[in-house]
This record gives C-alpha cells, structure tokens and sequence, in this order.
C-alpha cells in the first residue's frame, strides 16, 4: 500500500481541480526556488525581500480573484492556495500578498469608481504599484467603531483628513492607502497617495515578527484629498469590515502553509538526530506529537477547504470565516512551538523554519481580529447576545 503526505493526511489535493492544483504546484515551485533559500536570512536583518515582487506579479497572484484589469480571475480556493504556499515560505510574504490583493485592490473593485479601477488595478497586478489599507489605530484594532481618524469637507470641496493608523502592512512602500476615516456622513474610504502634503507613513522598527514584512504607522496632517479619490460605492464599517472578511479567509490558508513546514522540519530532523542510541523518531513520544501535529493540520485543511467552496458558491457567512481563522491559527501556532521544542537547542536558530514561525504566527493570531474576538463573534452566532 502506497503511503500517506505527511502534510496532506487525507489527500486534500484530490479533491482539488486541475486548475486549482496547477496554481499550488507553481506556487509551491516559486516559494521552493526563489523563497526558502533567502527568506531565513531576511528575517534575520529584518528585510522585505522586495526583489520577488515582479516574480510574485507575474505569476499572477497579485489581485488573483478579481475579474479583469489585468488579474487571473480564480476562484476562492485557488487564493486560499495561493495563501498556504507562501506562507509555508514565510508569514511576511504571504501578508504582502493578502495585503495587495485583499485589503487594497478588493475593495478598489468593489467599491471604486471605473477611474479609480483602471488607474490603480493594472499597475498593482503587476506589482508596479503598492498599496497598504489603514483601518488599526494607535489607542487600538478590535473596535473599528471606535475610529479617531477624520475627513471634513473643505470650502473648495476636497477632503481634509487628520488622525493616525498604526502596524500598516506595506505601508512605507505604498504608492497608495486605503485610509478608512470617520465623516459627517459616517465611515467613508480614501485613496490616500504617497507624496501628498501632510501624509507621512515610517516604518516601525525592533519587531520580534513580521520581520521579513514592513510595517508601518501612518500619519495625516491635514492632508487633502480630492473627491475622485473617495472610494464612492461604500459607507459606514461595512466597507473595512468586507474587506477584512477577504483577508482573513486567505490567513486560514496561510496558517495551514506554515504548520506544514514545521511538520516536516520536524520529520526530517527526529530521522537523523539521535539520543540515547536511537533516531528521535523511534521513540514514542516523538511520534504521538507529530501524530498530533497531522491531527491538526488535517482538521484545519478540511475547515479550509469546505470554507473555500462555500465561498465561491456565494454561501460565505463572515462567522464562519471567524471559526476557520481562529482555530487554524491557533492550530499553526501551536503546531509551531511544539516543532521548535522538538528541535531542541537547533531550534532557536533561523537554520530551521520552526521559531521563525512561531514569532510571525504571534502577530497573525493578533491581526485581522484576535483570537478572542472571533470566539465572540462565534459567541453572538449561538447566542444573538452581543458580548463584546
């Protein structure tokens, strides 16, 4: 009898189509080739490896599931796809990618004038322009609601926006922010330019994670922008709200990627380090831990996939997207730790996959909404009682 993935325990990949495998095979060969011999050492010197971006464009995963303009135009699944495979590179990576395609370009199609489309979507599938989405605010990210950023109509009839956002993915590279800020006419959306007066976006420095990644606060002081840069077809917390729900559905993709890679960091290291006069992996365990390890990232690929379906199927409900992003992170996360302990003294080092991680899951289990929060919103499913 042929033997069983060890990262794919129950041949998930068949249930996939043709096309849906042939987008994870030339994802999976691009993060083999061009990622993992680079990215331990640009974590290491806290670098965004900027040079994979024209590769990361022309494969196509930049906007991956919107329709025309330049982009691929797949299905949900094959996005979530693309999501595992890069963050089985790195967390860093794969946040670029979320960030571009989810949380910047999403909501231009969505929400966007034509003008607006046609200037900025072509350029970001190709990766010549870069955009960063500004909801998370200094005093805090859980209660949007809660937003200190304001735009005010002036006489000449522009926008005039004041306030700060803070752990912007992308956001000293952004040729553009998608700046969500409170207005007379409640929360609206605007496309805030790099080089416009009064904007200014540093990075933030001394991450334990995310290293590989930028981040960055954003700031706005009087900073005015014109009419034909609001995004016109959404108001209120409906708009960022939609647009995380994109995000956070690829982040249960890329939680699977990760636990992935530590598995089997963990299975190739127990077959040669010995103790006590026999391989790691003989002992049991060892086995049992790993056995759970493949538990879990089978549960999570399962959730994932159903997920993916509902969504192409129009039948996504956003709780369940809190479900599938709750327990598959905590799921890499977990998995993660347990692989560096493994490793033993080696696993502290960025030599293996397992601690680098580790540090990144801590930040992907706070953003996009914390574990807790989505325990609530599933909470108020089951109740109706708002507990927040």
């Amino acid at each position: 009898m042929e033997s069983l993935n060890p990262v794919d325990f129950y041949n998930v990949r068949e249930l996939l189509s043709e096309e849906e495998r042939l987008v994870q095979d030339s994802v999976a060969r691009f993060v083999d080739q061009k990622v993992l011999p680079i990215i331990g050492e640009a974590f290491e010197k806290a670098r965004f490896p900027k040079e994979l971006i024209p590769e990361v464009a022309a494969l196509g995963l930049l906007g991956s599931s919107i329709q025309g303009y330049g982009c691929a135009g797949l299905n949900g699944v094959a996005y979530g796809l693309i999501c595992q495979e890069l963050e089985r590179g790195d967390s860093g990576l794969r946040s670029f990618v979320s960030v571009q395609s989810s949380l910047v370009m999403y909501p231009i199609y969505t929400y966007g004038s034509e003008a607006q489309k046609q200037r900025w979507l072509p350029a970001m599938a190709k990766g010549e322009a870069i955009g960063c989405f500004g909801l998370t605010e200094p005093h805090g990210g859980s209660d949007p609601s809660n937003m200190k950023t304001v735009a005010k109509l002036n006489s000449r009839g522009d926008w005039v926006l004041n306030g700060a956002k803070m752990w912007i993915t992308n956001g000293s590279i952004a040729d553009v922010a998608v700046v969500w800020a409170n207005t007379e006419d409640g929360i609206r959306g605007f496309l805030v330019e790099k080089g416009m007066q009064g904007f200014d976006a540093p990075e933030i420095h001394h991450k334990m994670s995310l290293r590989a990644s930028v981040t960055s606060a954003l700031y706005f002081d009087d900073v005015k922008v014109p009419e034909a840069s609001v995004l016109p077809k959404v108001k209120g917390l409906k708009g960022p709200l939609s647009c995380l729900n994109q995000a956070r559905y690829g982040i249960t993709w890329g939680a699977i990627g990760a636990a992935q890679a530590c598995l089997k960091e963990v299975l190739d290291y127990t077959k040669t380090r010995e103790l006590f006069g026999r391989p790691l992996d003989h002992n049991q365990m060892t086995q049992l831990r790993m056995a759970e390890m493949v538990r879990k990232i089978t549960g999570a690929q399962l959730l994932s996939l159903q997920l993916g379906r509902l969504k192409d199927a129009g039948k996504l409900h956003p709780s369940q997207v809190s479900l599938a992003k709750w327990n598959n992170v905590r799921m890499a996360l977990d998995i993660a730790r347990d692989a560096r302990d493994l490793l033993g003294g080696a696993g502290i080092t960025t030599e293996f996959c397992p601690i680098r991680h580790a540090l990144n899951l801590e930040s992907v289990i706070t953003y996009e909404g914390t574990e807790t929060v989505h325990q609530l919103v599933i909470g108020k499913e089951l109740t109706g009682v708002n507990a927040f």
